[in-house]
């Protein structure tokens, strides 16, 4: 296989430029956008508005900077429009490499200084892996083997943001914008991409979505499948146990319909179900090869049901696989799906 020409990959970057031209505004938009997307190719440290125009126009940098910043800052073009856009260009040529597989619900952190930048907070960074001053936006993409898509991205707002109106009017934040949780915004943009008929892939998160039962009925109630990670004090129902039915009416006041906990059994955290079960629970699995060696370790599946606040339910939740990783040489179980 050879290399790509260089001229065929500048006539595809045209052509992808002028797509999400076609989108934004005026025409005079055009060449600020050119500029701010080869400004983000190019290979800089920083992409920011200033290092991106002493890269793209190093001959008139302070005015290349004003032209980015006015770009930047008046950009009053439909985020919803542009994604559509860059999904129109971009999907059928992932597709060409294999049906959609997978949607995948995460959150992406942007290191920041100061406080004015909207929804810049302390809050965990993945691009830091800790606590720091950063924006956060939920994302969901669509991926097979060969890449992914995002298809849908919305800032995330603190509650400190949200409910801040002087810094709110400041940076020009929509009054309707209002404080909604990570997993709300990401239960969102999966009914939106399950109304829009987007094909269709095995919702996949981490524990900081999958352990929001909300999040998990929702896509249950979609009628897609999940492959989610939880936390080990998740409590479940380990198999042939769950909830009482409601008690029988006496023929005094309302009828009950809740479940009740007050049987025989009671829920457990999926830790403690992991170490209870017995040797022969666990397999050892190898899959893809690593950097050095084929990667393997022991892994035990059991079936079981959430339990979480089900004493405010009038049935039980159905049944779900729970997937356990308890390396061999490891004290404890390490992950939980």
């Amino acid at each position: 296989m050879g290399l790509t020409k260089s001229g065929d990959v500048a006539s595809r970057f045209s052509t992808y430029i002028e797509g999400l031209a076609s989108v934004i505004g005026h025409a005079g938009r055009t060449k600020p956008l050119r500029d701010y997307c080869t400004g983000l190719m190019m290979p800089c440290d920083r992409k920011s508005v200033e290092p991106m125009a002493a890269m793209t126009a190093p001959e008139r940098t302070a005015a290349q900077h004003q032209a980015l910043l006015h770009f930047v800052g008046q950009g009053d073009w439909s985020d919803h429009q542009v994604l559509a856009k860059v999904r129109e260009l971009v999907l059928p040529v992932i597709e060409r490499h294999g049906e959609i597989e997978a949607w995948i619900i995460d959150d992406t952190g942007f290191p920041k200084k100061g406080r004015h930048s909207v929804g810049v907070a302390r809050q965990y960074c993945g691009q830091l892996g800790k606590q720091d001053n950063c924006q956060v936006a939920v994302t969901l993409s669509l991926a097979n083997h060969d890449a992914s898509l995002p298809v849908a991205y919305r800032l995330y707002l603190p509650k400190e943001w949200a409910t801040d109106r002087p810094r709110r009017r400041k940076a020009g934040v929509p009054k309707e914008i209002t404080f909604k949780t990570k997993p709300a915004i990401a239960l969102e943009q999966l009914r939106w991409a399950y109304a829009e008929d987007l094909p269709r892939g095995v919702v996949l998160m981490d524990a900081g979505y999958g352990t929001d039962t909300d999040l998990r009925t929702g896509i249950t109630d979609l009628g897609l499948n999940y492959v989610a990670g939880i936390q080990p004090q998740t409590s479940v129902w380990p198999t042939g146990t769950g909830p009482q039915p409601p008690k029988k009416w006496s023929g005094n006041g309302r009828p009950p319909k809740l479940l009740r906990r007050d049987g025989k059994y009671r829920p457990i955290s999926v830790k403690k179900l992991a170490i209870d079960l017995p040797m022969d629970a666990w397999r050892k699995i190898t899959w893809r090869e690593g950097t050095a060696e084929r990667l393997s370790s022991r892994f035990a599946r059991v079936r079981i049901r959430p339990a979480h606040r089900d004493y405010w339910l009038a049935e039980s939740r159905p049944e779900e696989w729970l997937l356990i990783e308890w390396p061999e040489g490891a004290e404890a179980p390490t992950k939980y799906w």
